[in-house]
């Protein structure tokens, strides 16, 4: 079954209940109060949390949300000067957003907690999803899967458990001992784990796992529920800040926004202005990666993307339109359009697979390619998003940075003094190979041409190996991909290049720039070997990070890779699984 498989019943007295697991989601007398009773008590809270940090809290059953809300409930009224609430929670079938709200409007209590969750309920599309909760100091992870294969995936440690799986007779495999297992390898000294059942098998599991196990008075109708406690003593990883970010480019700004998150303050170093290399372009497209081979490379490409449109949805002026039409590039993209629509790596309704006539009509010129309408992709102006992800203030130009056994990392400025951080991150583009001789960045030119509106109504964005974006006074297209080159003058045969490539998906539109004169802009994109990602620590050299190598999809890679760095500095979780991280490490053979 897929993640969005979760059919309801509804009881007598107005509670859900799993048509799958014949189990009611909370139980008769007060969910609300079992959830405080059972796992807010049940974990020690608030105490545990008092004179912390950062402070993680995982779960094995997120159902209608009403544990998370209870949490944060609490969180915002007991939480620490300073915290941030690290949440976790895994899902095998997520409950519909419309049933959520139903079962949770029995709290009125929680009303304006609710509202805020359930405008941000995931969709349902298996793997991670990332949740904001900008407003509580916290942020919700929430891994649409199986429980042991979450758990495996996962790179958190939790202070506290929430196990809150249906009863282990109708769910076991929630409940077996691989399951705790990988909850005892997922927690942190001194973490405490709560359920609300105290079935033989889980209290030997769960002692087997080393947690002390310990029955306490149940609530309502239940005599007994469970705390279990994991030897040692839970304490915060040492403090990251300040960090300093080396670029003001997408993959900076992205960094400093994920850190700022994280309450750690970020000192932005830029050699110029922000957007001065290759995130300066009047517009954009945030588009997925297609991959039919549906594995792990697809996997990332769908998570950073959907990932994306949410960083950018509240940002004003950055977005200049939604929908993005993807032409076939050869008779066998139409299948591959195909596969990729119908798999569980987007949400249903993403991807639709155009003929050639619904094609022509959604272009607004005749084509006989098949095509793909991504509907939420965007069209967007980078300028507004460095201007809202980027320090006011720059530190200026960095001329290189030396390793401190004191300090850790010197960094030295043509405007001031050299400066010393803990942290760095390198986030410069194409000049990486400039600060760490090694990065295994290959630098490739790109042109792209801009024009005012021809007299008619603003072209819908494309793309088809060349690409359209719309503009807010007319639409750049292009772009040149000159492998090698490093040259930024803009030329007249680019120029002619980008309208040779616009004539073969919009012959009618490419026409009627005949003669006009065009803008333009070539900067150099960085890109690696096996056109994935940089994002990680640089092997061998402690407290140096990287985010770079983002090549022509910068603003799709840049929200979800930011994030990964900043919780890899800060010792928080990362919003990626750990298989896909992997496949962004700096020290990975294929770019070595």
């Amino acid at each position: 079954m897929s993640p969005g498989d979760a059919p309801i019943e509804w009881t007598e007295d107005g509670r859900p209940r799993s048509s799958l697991y014949g189990d009611a989601y909370f139980g008769a007398d007060d969910g609300l109060a079992e959830s405080r009773a059972v796992f807010l008590e049940g974990c020690g809270l608030p105490a545990a949390w008092r004179g912390r940090r950062n402070f993680t809290v995982a779960e094995l059953g997120f159902g209608t949300g009403l544990n998370i809300l209870a949490l944060l409930d609490l969180w915002r009224r007991e939480r620490p000067s300073g915290g941030r609430l690290h949440l976790f929670s895994v899902e095998a079938h997520l409950m519909p957003r419309e049933d959520a709200a139903r079962a949770l409007a029995a709290w009125p209590e929680l009303a304006p907690l609710a509202q805020i969750l359930l405008a941000r309920w995931p969709q349902a599309r298996k793997g991670f999803h990332r949740i904001d909760l900008p407003e509580f100091g916290a942020s919700l992870d929430i891994a649409l899967m199986e429980a042991g294969e979450a758990l495996s995936q996962w790179d958190g440690r939790a202070d506290a458990w929430f196990l809150d799986g249906f009863a282990p007779a109708l769910n076991p495999g929630m409940w077996r001992d691989e399951v705790l297992q990988g909850v005892a390898a997922r927690s942190a000294p001194g973490a405490r784990a709560a359920t609300f059942t105290v079935a033989g098998q889980v209290r030997r599991s769960l002692a087997a796992a080393g947690f002390e196990v310990s029955r306490a008075p149940g609530h309502g109708r239940k005599r007994e529920r469970l705390e279990a406690v994991r030897p040692g003593r839970g304490e915060d990883p040492d403090p990251a800040g300040p960090v300093a970010v080396i670029g003001a480019g997408i993959a900076g700004a992205a960094l400093r926004r994920a850190l700022l998150a994280l309450g750690v303050e970020a000192v932005q170093f830029e050699a110029v202005t922000p957007g001065a290399g290759a995130s300066g372009n009047p517009a954009g497209l945030v588009t997925p990666r297609l991959d039919a081979g549906l594995g792990p490379v697809a996997r990332l490409a769908a998570q950073a993307y959907l990932r994306a449109l949410d960083a950018y949805a509240g940002l004003p002026g950055a977005v200049i339109s939604r929908g993005v039409l993807q032409l076939a590039a050869s008779d066998r993209d139409a299948g591959r359009f195909a596969r990729i629509a119908a798999s569980d790596l987007f949400p249903e309704g993403a991807l639709r697979v155009l003929d050639p006539a619904a094609a022509s009509a959604r272009l607004g010129e005749a084509t006989d390619r098949h095509g793909l309408d991504q509907p939420g992709a965007l069209s967007l102006d980078p300028r507004q998003v460095l201007q809202a992800w980027c320090a006011r203030a720059l530190a200026g130009r960095v001329g290189s940075i030396l390793a401190d056994p004191a300090a850790g990392w010197r960094l030295a400025t043509r405007e001031g003094p050299a400066q010393t951080f803990r942290t760095v991150i390198l986030a410069t583009g194409a000049d990486l190979p400039g600060l760490w001789a090694d990065a295994p960045i290959l630098p490739v030119r790109g042109q792209a041409s801009w024009s005012g509106s021809p007299g008619r109504s603003r072209p819908d964005a494309a793309g088809w190996g060349g690409y359209l974006a719309p503009m807010a006074g007319g639409f750049l297209f292009g772009a040149t991909f000159r492998r090698g080159e490093t040259s930024t003058a803009v030329t007249d045969g680019d120029h002619q290049a980008n309208l040779e490539l616009l004539a073969g998906a919009r012959p009618g539109l490419a026409a009627g720039l005949a003669g006009q004169a065009l803008e333009g802009r070539a900067s150099v994109r960085a890109t690696t070997r096996d056109h994935l990602p940089l994002a990680g620590a640089v092997p061998g050299q402690p407290g140096l990070h990287v985010l770079g190598g983002l090549g022509s999809r910068g603003l799709t890679w840049a929200p979800l890779l930011g994030e990964h760095v900043a919780a890899l500095v800060t010792g928080t979780p990362s919003p990626l699984p750990s298989d896909l991280a992997a496949l962004l490490s700096p020290g990975r053979h294929s770019v070595e």
